[in-house]
């Protein structure tokens, strides 16, 4: 049976912790950023992540990273501002070098992780037993699908042929 004094000291004790943990948990970059040209949404932290992960979930290398990134920041400065705040504590989240070792499983800053844990996260967070991680793999992976997909550049690999009128219409 706890006293009243090792109750008050277990109190005290655990708000240091949370303290501790709450400074510890500050979103910190793992690189120097560097600007980026017109992006509204997105911080320059938050491009390198998509340009890190998107080539990996999207299974194929040497694509126009910068591309998918301005899509993935048009998309989100379209989406309602409740979604874009979720969408900017899932970045900020990803951008904390603890939460992206600890919580995500990489260990090196996201422009070096090796490929291996980068799927490795990804497919963890896809089948987590955790609905806010699948969800948050789900987010990122529609935003990243959306972004490359409707890319033109995107549709011969596809072997799609827009229709001559709507091609037309494109810039």
């Amino acid at each position: 049976m706890l006293t009243r004094r090792q109750l008050i000291k277990t109190g005290m004790a655990g708000s240091v912790v949370l303290l501790a943990a709450g400074l510890l948990a500050t979103p910190q970059a793992d690189w120097p950023a560097h600007a980026e040209p017109a992006l509204h949404f997105l911080q320059p932290v938050d491009a390198q992540i998509i340009r890190s992960i998107a080539p990996v979930m999207l299974g194929m290398s040497g694509l126009p990273v910068n591309d998918i990134v301005r899509g993935v920041d048009v998309a989100i400065s379209n989406l309602l501002p409740a979604i874009q705040q979720e969408l900017r504590q899932l970045f900020d989240l990803l951008a904390n070098r603890w939460a992206r070792r600890w919580l995500a499983g990489v260990r090196k800053p996201w422009a070096q992780a090796p490929d291996s844990e980068l799927t490795a996260f990804l497919r963890s967070w896809q089948h987590s037993p955790l609905l806010l991680l699948r969800s948050a793999y789900q987010a990122l992976h529609a935003l990243i699908n959306a972004a490359w997909f409707g890319n033109p550049a995107s549709w011969s690999a596809m072997g799609y042929q827009q229709p001559p009128q709507i091609m037309s219409l494109l810039p």
